[in-house]
C-alpha cells in the first residue's frame, strides 16, 4: 500500500468489517497505520472512525477537504464535486473478487 495515497480528502473503499465494499472519505491522518474516516453516515451509512490503512483501498478520486472536517463539511464537498451518487454506489474490494 503506497501510504502518499492515503491522505486527507481521499475516497477509499472499505475492505474489510460490516462496511466492506463501502465508500468513505478519509478526514485525518493519524499515523503511518492510521486514518479517519466517515461516510459520512448520511451518505454511505459510515460513521466517523479511526481505522487501519490496510483496511483501506484507495480509489483515484479525492475531493477538496481540510484535515479533520466536519461529517457535514464532507457532505457539501462530495455534494460540489457531483459524487453523492458515486459514493452511494458498495463495489466489491479487488482482494475479494480475486478470491471469488
Amino acid at each position: 500500500m503506497n501510504m502518499a495515497s492515503i491522505e486527507v480528502g481521499r475516497i477509499c473503499v472499505k475492505l474489510t468489517g460490516r462496511e466492506t465494499g463501502k465508500k468513505c472519505v478519509v478526514v485525518d491522518v493519524v499515523d503511518k497505520n492510521f486514518a479517519v474516516i466517515t461516510g459520512p453516515k448520511s451518505v454511505t451509512g459510515i460513521r466517523r472512525r479511526r481505522t487501519n490503512v490496510d483496511h483501506l483501498e484507495p480509489t483515484p478520486q479525492n475531493v477538496e477537504l481540510k484535515k479533520g472536517a466536519t461529517d457535514e463539511e464532507v457532505e457539501k464537498a462530495l455534494t460540489k464535486a457531483k459524487m453523492t451518487k458515486f459514493m452511494k454506489e458498495e463495489i466489491l474490494p479487488v482482494l475479494q473478487a480475486v478470491a471469488a
